[in-house]
């Protein structure tokens, strides 16, 4: 995958971290914009422009959008349910946006929960995914193996009296390896099955649980770097602290 050895690790990272603040910015500016009437397919295609005139030429995958009981992926059984619909947005409905721009080499995921209006439900799941961030990171840094640390993100959910909605992807993968792997006997996916019973190796991995309660459901996807490093907190550290729904944590808001 992407090369994180030491001569080059600094300008990656920079590239990686520029990438995913641009898709961040890009959903912001989007969901700032979104109305009533506004369909799923027109959030993707602002997406889609606003990335255009940004200079963003490629993307990992086409700019995805899903509105209400869709964010916590009602119904949705094929991987082409995935795809925007014709749904219109509502007042007090929550929304999901996104995008996975390529940027001057570098790929990001970032997927960005929203509401339009106020609904204390959608602000509870934001809310409760703090602690899944947190015990992630802790258990990578442990060299905890992928199938327990996203069994452990499963019995959290439990106890928050949600459900697990990222088991709805494709092979219920909580994260994806970002770049290009290498080794293809092994998978680039973090699922919790058999096959990942192994801690996760370093490199660079995209990694976004997802909460649903009933039709609402809040997630985020961001960059964590997995390192060979003895000292744990240079083992394991997310990319970026400066983003939107980290902010909405430290600043209470």
């Amino acid at each position: 995958m992407t090369s994180l050895v030491a001569g080059e690790r600094g300008a990656e990272l920079r590239g990686l971290r520029q990438a995913q603040r641009l898709a961040y910015a890009c959903a912001e500016a989007v969901a700032a914009q979104l109305g009533p009437g506004v369909t799923e397919r027109g959030a993707a295609r602002m997406q889609h422009d606003w990335l255009r005139r940004h200079g963003v030429r490629d993307r990992f995958r086409p700019p995805l959008a899903w509105f209400g009981d869709r964010t916590a992926f009602a119904r949705v059984r094929t991987p082409l349910r995935f795809f925007p619909t014709g749904r219109r947005l509502e007042r007090g409905m929550p929304f999901i946006l996104h995008v996975a721009p390529v940027y001057r080499g570098h790929v990001a995921d970032a997927v960005y929960s929203g509401c339009l209006g106020l609904d204390p439900v959608h602000d509870r799941l934001l809310a409760d995914l703090r602690e899944h961030r947190e015990l992630i990171l802790r258990e990578v840094r442990e060299r905890r193996p992928l199938r327990e640390i996203h069994q452990d993100v499963d019995r959290l959910t439990v106890r928050q009296g949600y459900a697990g909605r990222h088991r709805a992807r494709p092979f219920g993968a909580i994260a994806r390896e970002a770049g290009r792997v290498r080794d293809r006997r092994r998978s680039p996916l973090w699922p919790p099955y058999g096959f990942s019973g192994r801690p996760p190796r370093p490199g660079v991995w995209a990694v976004g649980p997802h909460l649903g309660f009933r039709g609402t459901g809040a997630t985020f996807e961001e960059l964590l770097v997995v390192t060979d490093a003895r000292d744990p907190e240079e083992s394991a550290f997310w990319l970026d602290d400066d983003l939107p729904h980290v902010r909405r944590w430290t600043e209470g808001v």
